[in-house]
This record gives structure tokens, sequence and C-alpha cells, in this order.
């Protein structure tokens, strides 16, 4: 399905509906920007209690946070300081490697914290994202199977499962991404299961497809329609 002006209408509720009222009034930029200046990431907290989430110890998730999570945004700051040094005489393989890596890094950053937070809640859709499920996919059912199938084809591998919103076409996206740097372009993040063996083995060992009902059972999809809104709001810009 494409979330253009005249589907937005017809999924109804009115934080669709400001879409396209943005789209004939462009809001104003800000008047100062936040910028984090390059080799100075600082992990974020966990926005929940990992000692409430069911079926996702504790420990499991502590662990995932605080090393792989907070490793990636080190390593991103290590990259972006050894980038900083490179100039016109930088061998271009070193270039190519630090560029690449910088690329893994950023990313496993943004999709962990994209992960963390769309944990915490009961599981139970809330929000726009039932109806454009529906309109897309035909029920929220069939969304959750694709999203359930997508992850479970990367059991005993790695990688990450996403929803998305496309700004260039309008569409709902299921998606698979390895190594944290494939994914459709121009496509905003709306739900991200992390796959990785990292993200459940203390707790299920290889038995990939519990984690997934556990994560299932923990998703914030208040959170995940929040993200719906704000790409519906930047793809009007685009229409």
């Amino acid at each position: 399905m494409n979330l253009d002006r005249r589907n937005l209408l017809a999924l109804g509720g009115s934080a669709l509906l400001a879409a396209p009222v943005l789209a004939q009034t462009p809001p104003s930029p800000p008047a100062s920007t936040t910028t984090t200046k390059p080799g100075t990431h600082v992990p974020k907290p966990l926005p929940f209690d990992p000692k409430k989430l069911k079926g996702l110890s504790e420990k499991l998730v502590t662990s995932h946070h605080e090393n792989n999570y907070s490793g990636a945004v080190k390593n991103l700051n290590k990259v972006e300081a050894e980038l900083a040094s490179i100039s016109k005489d930088t061998a271009g393989f070193v270039v190519a490697g630090l560029k690449e890596r910088e690329l893994l890094f950023r990313n496993s950053m943004v999709l962990h914290e994209l992960y963390f937070e769309n944990l915490g809640g009961d599981g139970k859709v809330a929000g726009e994202i039932g109806d454009a499920a529906t309109s897309t996919f035909g029920s929220f059912a069939r969304l959750e199977e694709l999203l359930r199938a997508t992850a479970m084809s990367e059991a005993g591998g790695s990688g990450w499962t996403l929803l998305g919103l496309s700004l260039h076409t309008g569409e709902l996206l299921v998606s698979w991404s390895s190594n944290h740097t494939q994914a459709p372009a121009s496509t905003v993040p709306l739900l991200v299961l992390d796959l990785y063996e990292h993200a459940y083995a203390l707790d299920h060992g290889a038995a990939a497809a519990k984690y997934v009902d556990a994560f299932f059972a923990n998703v914030r999809w208040d959170v995940v329609d929040r993200r719906l809104t704000q790409a519906l709001k930047v793809r009007a810009l685009f229409a």
C-alpha cells in the first residue's frame, strides 16, 4: 500500500490527518539544532526496568545493553576520531575501511537504541499502526505473521527484522538487514527486532522462536505508532 495523501485520509485519525496539512504548510526549522560532536557519542540508558520484561531476563538485557550496544557506541567514537585525521594523502583503502566501520557501528548504535525504545510494553497494538497494518497487509495479524517469519529466517544467523515506512514510495515495508548495514533506502524504522544471538542466547540458547515470542509480548506499540505518525509527517513533505 502507498501511504500517500489519499490513503492517509482513508486511514483516518487526527495524527495521520495532520500530515497533509504539513505538506501544504511546511513547519519552520527549529531555532537551534542539537548535534553530537564526532567521537563524543554517549550510550543512552535503558528506557525501561529490565526486571519487568516478560521472558527476557535482567541479566540478558543488561548484558546486551552494556556490551553490544555500548560497545558499538564506543567503537563509533574511536572510528570517528580516526576519520578526523584523514587528509587528501590518506590511502584510499584506509578511508574505505574506516567509512565501512563507521557505517556498521553507527547503524548498530541507532538500531539498538530503537530496539530498546520499542521494548517495555504489554505487546498490545495501540494507535493508528493497527489501521495502517490492516490497510497494507490485510490485517494486523498478517503483519505480525510476516514479521515473525522474517525474524525466524534469521534464526541461527545474525541480523535485524524491521518494519519501516518508505519516504520514497510511502509503503509500509517488512525488511531484513544483516551486518547492521542492509536496509531499504529512505525507509524510516518503525519496529526494530534484534535477531543477533546476543539478544537471546543467554536466556533461550538456540531457541530463537521463544525469543521472538518474548519480544512480541514486550513490544511498545505506542512507540511504534508514534514513529509512524512522525514518519508520515515527513513523508507528506515528499508527496
